[in-house]
C-alpha cells in the first residue's frame, strides 16, 4: 500500500519528546499502527512493538513489570491496550520512577480503538502522565500529495485501504467488510449488552439523517427501543470514533437556540457504504449528497483547525444558521457554510447568524478552487485553501 504522510506524526513526536506517554486514539484501520511503526522505525534509542490482539505478544507481557523495565531507553508501542487494563498500573509505577530519576519523556506510545473506555482506564492510573491525540481518516491535504482528488476522497472516505483501493467496487467491498467487522466483533467486544443488529440499523439511519440534530425520541420510535437506549447506541458509535456529535453554540443571545447536537458519520465513505452507494453518480443522485459533502468538509476543517480551536454549529428557531463555527478562547472566530454547488450563495440566515455572533471571517466552502466574494460579507473558497488557512 502506498505510504501517506500524516499531519499528526509531528504532534506525536513532539508529545513524546515532552512527556513519558502518548495515547493515540482512532477507529480500526485508520492508520494508527502504520504511524506508530513509522515513528518506531527511526526512534534514536530503538523501539519495540506489541500488539495485544496477538497471543505471542500477550505472553511477553505475562510479567509486564519486569519485561517493560528491560526495555528501558526504548520506545515501547503497545497496540489495542484497552485489552489489558492492568497494564496501566504497571506503567504508572515505571513512569513515576523514571521521572524521579530525571528521565521523564519518550517511553510509551499506546494505541486504542475505544476512546471512552481507554481514557477511563488511563485516567485512573495515568492522570497527568499521558497526552491524548486522535488520528482521524485521511484528510484532503494528506490525500492530495498522493494524487488523490477531492471527489475520490468524498466518495471513498479517508480510511487508507478504502481510499487506495484498485477501483471503486473494491473500495466499496472494503467498507462493507469494515462495517460488518465492527458489528460482528467490536460492538460485542466493547458493549456486550447492546444488540449489534440494532446498532447496525441505527448506524444506517444516521447515514440517511447525516448532519441532522439528534432526535432520540424519533430514532427510538423507528427502532422500537427506548430513548435512553438510543443514547447508549449513539454513545458507543461516538466512543468508537465513527460518529461525531457537533455541539450547538450555547451562548446567550436572547434568542431561542437549537440545543441538540448534530450527528455526523465521520467518514463520508462509510455514509455511502451504509446506503449502498458505490459510485459518484449514485451519490449525486441520492438525497444524502449535500449532507454527505457537508459532513466531509466539516470533518476536514475540524482536523485542520486542530486543538487551537473548538467547533460547534449555530441555529436559531427563526432559521438563522451556520454549519460550522470555529471558536478560539471561547469567542466565535470563523463562520463556515458548506454548499455542494459550483455557484454557491449563502442563505440570508447565514448573514444574520454571523451578525448575531459578531463574526467577520465568513466562508462558503464549495467544490471548486477559485476564490471570490459573495453576499453577506462571505467569500467562496475551496476546501483545500481553507484547510491551509487553518493549519497556518
Amino acid at each position: 500500500m502506498q505510504a501517506l504522510s500524516r499531519h499528526l506524526e509531528t504532534a506525536v513526536r513532539s508529545r513524546l519528546a515532552a512527556g513519558p506517554a502518548v495515547v493515540l486514539l482512532g477507529p480500526r484501520q485508520v492508520g494508527k499502527t502504520t504511524l506508530a511503526r513509522r515513528i518506531a522505525a527511526d526512534w534514536p534509542t530503538g523501539a519495540v512493538y506489541l500488539d495485544l490482539e496477538r497471543p505471542a505478544d500477550r505472553l511477553r507481557l505475562a510479567e509486564a513489570d519486569a519485561y517493560l523495565r528491560e526495555q528501558h531507553g526504548k520506545l515501547v508501542v503497545i497496540d489495542e491496550i484497552q485489552h489489558a487494563p492492568d497494564l496501566f498500573q504497571v506503567l504508572r509505577g515505571i513512569i513515576d520512577e523514571r521521572r524521579a530519576a530525571g528521565d521523564g519523556h519518550g517511553h510509551f506510545l499506546l494505541l486504542g480503538s475505544a476512546a471512552l473506555e481507554l481514557m477511563r482506564q488511563a485516567a485512573e492510573s495515568l492522570a497527568g502522565r499521558v497526552a491524548y491525540l486522535d488520528l482521524a481518516p485521511l484528510t484532503l491535504d494528506e490525500a492530495t500529495p498522493a494524487g488523490i482528488d477531492e471527489n475520490t476522497l468524498w466518495l471513498r472516505g479517508g480510511f487508507p485501504e478504502s481510499l487506495l483501493a484498485a477501483d471503486d467496487p473494491a473500495s466499496l467491498d472494503w467498507r462493507r467488510d469494515f462495517i460488518r467487522s465492527y458489528l460482528e466483533r467490536d460492538v460485542p467486544m466493547f458493549a456486550p449488552r447492546l444488540p449489534a443488529a440494532t446498532v447496525g440499523r441505527l448506524w444506517t439511519m444516521l447515514a440517511h439523517l447525516q448532519g441532522a440534530p439528534l432526535n432520540q425520541a424519533r430514532l427510538a420510535g423507528s427502532l422500537g427501543v427506548s430513548s435512553p437506549a438510543v443514547g447508549r447506541y449513539v454513545d458507543l458509535l461516538a466512543d468508537l470514533k465513527l460518529v461525531r456529535r457537533l455541539p450547538p453554540w450555547t451562548g446567550n443571545l436572547g434568542k431561542r437556540l437549537t440545543k441538540a447536537p448534530k450527528l455526523y458519520i465521520r467518514d463520508s465513505g462509510l455514509v455511502h457504504a451504509l446506503l449502498e452507494l458505490g459510485t459518484r453518480d449514485q451519490v449525486l443522485g441520492h438525497p444524502v449528497a449535500g449532507a454527505s459533502y457537508e459532513g466531509m468538509v466539516i470533518e476536514n476543517l475540524i482536523e485542520a483547525a486542530g486543538e487551537r480551536r473548538t467547533a460547534c454549529y449555530f441555529r436559531t428557531a427563526d432559521g438563522a444558521e451556520i454549519d460550522l463555527v470555529l471558536e478560539r478562547g471561547g469567542r466565535p472566530e470563523m463562520a463556515i457554510e458548506v454548499k455542494r454547488s459550483t455557484a454557491p450563495s449563502p442563505d440570508r440566515g447565514f448573514g444574520i447568524a454571523c451578525d448575531d455572533l459578531g463574526i467577520d471571517e465568513r466562508y462558503v466552502v464549495y467544490p471548486g478552487s477559485e476564490r471570490f466574494p459573495l453576499r453577506q460579507g462571505a467569500q467562496a473558497v475551496g476546501l483545500g485553501e481553507l484547510m491551509d488557512r487553518l493549519r497556518g
